[in-house]
């Protein structure tokens, strides 16, 4: 297990023998009121979030006008195009300067997934923890090779995404240390859709640690996912999952998260490091748990022992059964007996 990859974010170790790096995805849940972001970096905080990650895009170089919406934002959101939803969730560049500050305000990392060209500048320039990319542009191999240039760590989810695409993606990004997300783009995505198995395959394929953005309700892929190696958690944070817009249905509240925070930590203390041996604790058990060689019968000096004259009781305190081999076939120096404790000093 001393071999797991591992990588750097907010100045502390990251990988599967780590505890979680948890990121609460406020995304576009301050729903364009900038008030509403800061009350949910606080809130994250609170919750046990190492870090906080937004939105950050203009929506005229994201989208074309007249898009449509996928089924579950015209479920969340009503009728209407994705530009005129995603225009009203859109906040100014100079409002993810004041988020950041927050941040190191409250000692939360930050960062923002950005989505075209001149908002991936804007938040390169802002010294995010990484770069958090997302699902829909894991084929967008001119904003990767962008992103390669700041040399920021990467945090790469691939919903959507195929082996093949996921490796191109890595292919352009030489000079950032990787972690890859396994991610479901749905929202919310159904619990037995999340092939949470396939975290120790990735991680054994490219060689990074992996981790898991998780659109599922409930805390409980989480958990599964931490017991496979995942190192870094993302999941959708809302104030109020009732509030309007895309995300909040998708999304966790602070209690909840908070739950689910302690769980995990809970988990991790009995992962260990993947080495068998015997604990502390375990020793005074062991005595008396296991079993020691033990007389059958009544024997005189000089008889040979077979099988047949040792049988295993409790307690483990004398010779192991597991010498028994060693044993049979010597010859008593003394005599012994019956149901009495198996000593070297009576064989020779």
């Amino acid at each position: 297990m001393n071999s797991e990859p591992m990588i750097k974010l907010g100045g502390r170790q990251v990988g599967a023998n780590q505890p979680t790096y948890i990121i609460a995805e406020i995304g576009v849940n301050h729903n364009g009121s900038v008030d509403l972001a800061h009350r949910l970096i606080d809130a994250a905080k609170e919750a046990g979030a190492d870090a906080v990650k937004f939105q950050t895009f203009r929506t005229e170089d994201l989208i074309l006008q007249g898009t449509g919406k996928a089924a579950y934002q015209t479920e969340t959101t009503g009728a209407g195009s994705q530009y005129e939803m995603l225009k009203g969730l859109e906040l100014p560049f100079e409002a993810f300067k004041e988020l950041k500050e927050h941040c190191i305000t409250v000692d939360i990392d930050f960062m923002s997934t950005a989505f075209d060209p001149l908002s991936l500048d804007f938040v390169a320039s802002l010294s995010p923890t990484c770069l958090k990319w997302p699902s829909g542009e894991i084929t967008n191999l001119p904003l990767l090779r962008q992103a390669a240039k700041t040399k920021l760590p990467v945090l790469l989810s691939t919903g959507m995404g195929s082996i093949k695409e996921i490796a191109t993606a890595v292919e352009q990004l030489p000079n950032n240390d990787i972690v890859i997300l396994q991610c479901v783009s749905n929202y919310p995505a159904r619990l037995e859709d999340q092939n949470l198995r396939v975290l120790p395959a990735l991680q054994a394929a490219f060689g990074c640690p992996v981790g898991f953005s998780d659109h599922t309700i409930g805390p409980y892929a989480a958990l599964a996912a931490r017991s496979l190696g995942m190192s870094v958690l993302e999941k959708h944070f809302t104030l109020d999952q009732g509030l309007p817009g895309p995300d909040h249905r998708a999304s966790i509240e602070p209690k909840d998260f908070r739950h689910m925070v302690d769980i995990l930590r809970k988990l991790e203390l009995g992962l260990g490091d993947g080495i068998k041996r015997a604990v502390v604790d375990e020793q005074q058990i062991k005595s008396v748990a296991r079993k020691s060689l033990v007389y059958r019968h009544d024997l005189a000096p000089g008889h040979i022992l077979t099988e047949e004259d040792l049988c295993a009781k409790r307690p483990g305190t004398g010779v192991s059964p597991d010498k028994i081999d060693l044993i049979v076939g010597l010859p008593l120096t003394r005599a012994v007996r019956s149901n009495t404790l198996l000593e070297l000093a009576d064989v020779r």
